[in-house]
């Protein structure tokens, strides 16, 4: 059973040609709303993917936050660990789509009613759990306690430090992997990437976006190259990358294998609109990986 520890919000998307630049109005082509959440995302990408998946969070008593559980539950992910706050609204993320990126506000609401007492209380739940995933959208305080849990309770942790801002160095002593894409290594830990990797051997793996990822295994630099792809729509690709992985190395899977069966995921991900709409599941991860090899 993979835990996933983190943020739930509703998506609202818009869509233009062109970013507008400070003071400018522009027209935009589509406005939606849709399932996300870091947290919310990497729960279903390794549900999708065939993983038992758990979510542990907090959502507003609102529509968002019923959308939300709604949506998990249909992919799958097991939904009983979510708490339902009165203290706040669900959060939510405002995502400007253009010029095949994305810009986003995250306004945390209750995300950050999480507490240490919450993860307390779910204790027996974290322990029975093969791995844990979590990100930096919840309160650091309760990132921080859940770390140490973990390691007491020795459940391997994957920590996607996003954003960036609320990691602390201290956070690597408790992790087996470390996930950040290169902007998000740099403000971490400064400019020069090799020797940080070299620092971290197996538990620090960048992403690089399209060119797939990297990582230093004790002896040399392993670059994973990335797949050829149509990208529609970039959010939740990093999401995706996350979940696969956890997946793949729960399959079994060296570092290396993984580390490709996440570039897959994450390369099929973009090719359709919304932060899950792309998601795939493992046989169309293993037809890109086939594909990728004839």
């Amino acid at each position: 059973m993979i835990t996933v520890i983190g943020s739930m919000n509703m998506d609202i998307v818009v869509q233009t040609d062109n970013f507008p630049v400070q003071g400018e109005t522009v027209l935009g082509q589509l406005f939606t709303t849709v399932p996300g959440g870091k947290g919310s995302n990497q729960a279903v990408a390794a549900a999708r993917l065939g993983s038992k998946v758990q979510m542990l969070a907090s959502v507003g008593i609102d529509s968002f936050g019923n959308e939300l559980l709604a949506d998990l539950k249909a992919n799958g992910v097991k939904t009983d660990s979510v708490i339902q706050t009165e203290e706040a609204a669900t959060g939510i993320a405002n995502i400007l789509l253009s010029e095949g990126d994305n810009r986003i506000i995250v306004v945390p609401g209750a995300n950050y009613s999480l507490t240490v007492e919450s993860i307390k209380n779910m204790k027996e739940t974290i322990q029975q759990s093969t791995f844990v995933i979590m990100q930096l959208e919840i309160p650091i305080p309760v990132v921080k306690y859940t770390l140490e849990l973990c390691s007491e309770l020795n459940v391997p942790v994957l920590l996607n430090p996003a954003p960036a801002s609320g990691f602390q160095l201290e956070f690597m002593d408790y992790i087996a992997y470390l996930t950040p894409n290169e902007t998000e290594c740099e403000l971490i830990f400064g400019e020069n990437m090799e020797a940080t990797l070299e620092k971290y051997p197996n538990k620090l793996i960048v992403t690089l976006g399209s060119d797939g990822a990297r990582y230093f295994d004790g002896n040399k630099h392993i670059v994973v190259p990335g797949f050829k792809t149509n990208a529609i729509d970039t959010t939740g690709a990093g999401d995706t990358f996350n979940g696969a992985l956890v997946h793949a190395l729960g399959q079994g899977l060296s570092l290396e294998q993984a580390v490709r069966y996440a570039n897959a995921s994450a390369s099929l991900s973009v090719e359709k609109f919304g932060a899950q709409g792309g998601m795939p599941s493992h046989e169309e991860v293993v037809n890109r990986l086939e594909g990728a090899c004839k």
